[in-house]
């Protein structure tokens, strides 16, 4: 019986985490749950699930919480930055899905570091703006982390009995997005509700529009170079539209190996949690036969620039990850709110790369530093 923390329990990540967890009752225990603000959503959780702790960020939103749950259910309640810390570093708790979105969960997943806690990574933004701080402190405590991001559970899987060492390259799939042969011309006046209609997933809002413009993807390729210890020319992107083969690994002998799956987050969520055994499940299997074809095509990136932009991150190294994530984070919560459009998502980002100046071996405080810098940078642009 695995006893399970997850930070970020009423997104789309970790929903379907909890689904995994009902599916398999007898193998894990939901010790934990952390959110930001939606307390209805966590107050059904706790009383299907009965943590022993609950943390919600918000103040506020926490004090809520304790007059909407009935008097019976034993359960304690933690705010704030501290609360977060408090669910990812539980004494009792095997392990943590850190599913948050955004900056938010790079602290809680380093206090869960410290405590020697398994990693379930669904958060991209942790490694993207503190990929060598993370992975060196993962390193120095023993703490597994193991991926989520189909993409990354594919490659994990793949290198399942292999050694990196002998990698030449990864290759990452991408589904293209709702966009996919689109124009510069034709994206220009693109508006949110048509970027949130991704033509395989189901997301959230924030990953959808990363998906759009390809910047999920960028995202991916600095996190794949931190969890598998590569470097930004050994991985590729290929666009593959139907969703199928989840990404893939060549090796120095010239052999492929890919996983295939159904376009379904349960099964890399199910996997993080089952490791490294793999469980039983009733979901719908993949039939080969029922596919007419698989293709895949090389990215457009000068139609989608965000790809180029999170290469180059990647190239220059240092704190222009931590500048590029945080800068996309607002940009996207303003393209979101019909204030910006399409593209001015690249090129403000592009406008707060050129101002930066680098810092290249960043302490944690200077990268929670520069992720301010950044964002300021961007409110202050936008203006």
């Amino acid at each position: 019986m695995k006893k399970i923390s997850i930070l970020g329990s009423t997104g789309s990540i970790g929903m379907q985490a909890l689904e995994v967890v009902r599916n398999n009752k007898d193998k894990f225990k939901i010790e934990a749950l952390a959110i930001n603000t939606s307390i209805d959503m966590l107050k059904k959780q706790i009383l299907e699930f009965r943590p022993r702790v609950v943390a919600v960020y918000n103040e506020g939103k926490a004090k809520e919480l304790k007059e909407i749950l009935p008097n019976e259910v034993d359960v304690d309640i933690y705010s704030g930055m501290e609360g977060l810390k408090t669910i990812a570093s539980l004494e009792s708790v095997d392990i943590v899905l850190t599913a948050l979105v955004g900056m938010i969960g790079l602290i809680p997943t380093l206090e869960a570091i410290k405590y020697k806690k398994t990693i379930a990574l669904a958060n991209k933004e942790t490694l993207v703006t503190a990929g060598k701080l993370v992975m060196n402190e993962a390193k120095k405590m023993g703490v597994k982390i193991l991926p989520v991001d189909s993409e990354h559970s594919a490659i994990f899987q793949c290198l399942n009995g292999e050694s990196n060492k002998e990698i030449e390259k990864i290759i990452l799939t991408a589904s293209g997005g709702p966009f996919r042969n689109k124009t510069k011309e034709q994206l220009i006046d693109i508006t949110k509700n048509e970027a949130l209609k991704h033509p395989n997933w189901s997301m959230g809002r924030k990953i959808s529009i990363d998906s759009a413009t390809l910047m999920n993807k960028g995202l991916e390729v600095i996190e794949a170079k931190w969890l598998f210890g590569v470097e930004a020319s050994d991985i590729d992107v290929l666009v593959h539209p139907q969703s199928i083969v989840h990404s893939m690994v060549q090796f120095i002998d010239g052999s492929v190996i890919a996983q295939l799956g159904n376009t379904d987050m349960k099964l890399p969520i199910q996997y993080a949690l089952s490791y490294p055994n793999r469980i039983y499940n009733d979901y719908e299997r993949l039939d080969l036969a029922k596919l007419s074809s698989l293709t895949f095509e090389k990215p457009d990136s000068d139609t989608f620039p965000c790809l180029k932009l999170a290469y180059e991150c990647l190239e220059k190294g240092g704190t222009y990850s931590t500048v590029l994530n945080a800068a996309n984070e607002i940009l996207v919560s303003e393209f979101l709110n019909d204030k910006i459009k399409f593209y001015d998502i690249p090129m403000y980002i592009e406008r707060a790369l050129e101002k930066h100046s680098i810092i290249e071996e960043p302490t944690l405080e200077e990268i929670l530093h520069i992720d301010n810098w950044s964002r300021e940078f961007i409110k202050e642009s936008m203006k």
